[in-house]
């Protein structure tokens, strides 16, 4: 079933909480609906939104927003992959929720990621060392130009960092995402090497043990406070504990500590990408931070394979002194400079967009670095 509304309020339909509306607004059922909707009618632009956490409304929308209900999981083949089919339509927190209690391992790392399955495979999202390109097998879409469906293997898809062939200038909106196939795994695969995620996922490991053993080795454990030993198995042992749920429990644990809860405090989650330098401009920045702090301070950063590193947009944020500071109802927000806030609840969509060209304009100055925002301006 189709539902069509006019001048429909989308405030609670995006994450940042703008006020606006769009001239129509159009949800569908099922994935036959699509053949239904004649598209080169619609009021344009045309403008297909998962869950709006991606997304900043400048003004009210001119043309027609679809949405997908498309609600269904559904386990395709069990092998050394399991694929499950998921609809674009599921909130994509709940497939992660639902992966974890079935024992599921790929999704856990990109749990309480707000948004749908759709818009995901849209947008590549990741989170802790994960991309969800890692688990996709199959994306399924309708095209409304050829009026036909078709699908795109994950290597057809062109995924980059927050980045996909269905973003392609070219083609944007051509592609409406009606559900996607991944291969998750029943063997455990445990992904941990992202910032301090192994120490947080070890120590929740080494709560669930009721009878801790003794220690056996002189060896000193990272997770063993004020010179404790551990045995030397012990790590190996906690891993054996690790489940999917455990490390979305964990997951889930940092990201309500360091990101606001959207329905108290507006927000699109991450604002900016974090850029990519070479080798030799980071070398400038760390030998300048060094100066600044001392010969032992050292700039976060993550080495890439192609000799370029990639640092974070948050570090050079704050750096520039712009977290917790507000801009009329917008902030950055005080736990996460990577994210802008609607501080007040009322903020106009110029007041987000003036404080991102703020950032942009002192990174650029500090840094040398151009910051581009990850979030979508409709």
């Amino acid at each position: 079933m189709i539902n069509t509304t006019y001048y429909q309020d989308l405030t609670k339909m995006n994450t940042f909480g703008m006020k606006v509306k769009a001239r129509c607004f159009m949800e569908y059922d099922s994935v036959a609906d699509l053949v239904d909707i004649e598209f080169e009618e619609l009021a344009r632009p045309v403008l297909h939104i998962g869950g709006g956490s991606n997304l900043l409304f400048t003004d009210d929308f001119k043309g027609t927003v679809l949405h997908s209900k498309i609600n269904f999981i559904e386990i395709l083949e069990e092998g050394s992959d399991v694929l499950v089919s998921v609809g674009s339509g599921v909130v994509f927190d709940d497939f992660c929720a639902w992966a974890a209690k079935e024992g599921l391992w790929g999704v856990e790392n990109l749990s309480y990621i707000p948004g749908e399955v759709g818009a995901s495979a849209v947008q590549n999202i990741g989170a802790y060392g994960v991309e969800v390109k890692d688990v996709i097998r199959t994306v399924y879409c309708y095209d409304t130009v050829e009026e036909e469906f078709v699908k795109f293997d994950v290597e057809e898809c062109e995924y980059g960092y927050r980045d996909s062939v269905f973003k392609a200038p070219e083609v944007k909106g051509r592609y409406i995402v009606t559900h996607v196939v991944f291969a998750l795994s029943r063997t455990p695969q445990p992904r941990l090497d992202y910032g301090h995620l192994r120490d947080a996922v070890m120590a929740s490991s080494v709560s669930l043990s009721s009878d801790p053993r003794p220690a056996t080795s002189s060896l000193t454990h990272p997770l063993a406070g004020g010179g404790m030993s551990l045995p030397s198995d012990t790590e190996e042992a906690m891993m054996s504990r690790l489940t999917p749920a455990l490390i979305r429990k964990v997951i889930i644990k940092i990201r309500k500590e360091k990101l606001p809860e959207p329905s108290v405090m507006g927000s699109a989650g991450s604002f900016f990408k974090n850029p990519v330098i070479t080798a030799e401009h980071f070398a400038r920045i760390e030998a300048a931070a060094k100066a600044e702090y001392g010969p032992d301070y050292k700039v976060p950063h993550y080495d890439l394979p192609d000799g370029m590193v990639k640092v974070p947009a948050a570090w050079m944020i704050e750096q520039c002194g712009w977290k917790g500071r507000r801009s009329g109802g917008a902030a950055v927000y005080d736990k996460q400079p990577l994210v802008i806030v609607n501080y007040t609840g009322d903020a106009y969509p110029e007041e987000i967009v003036g404080l991102e060209r703020r950032i942009i304009a002192s990174v650029k100055a500090k840094f040398d670095i151009d910051l581009h925002p990850e979030v979508e301006h409709i």
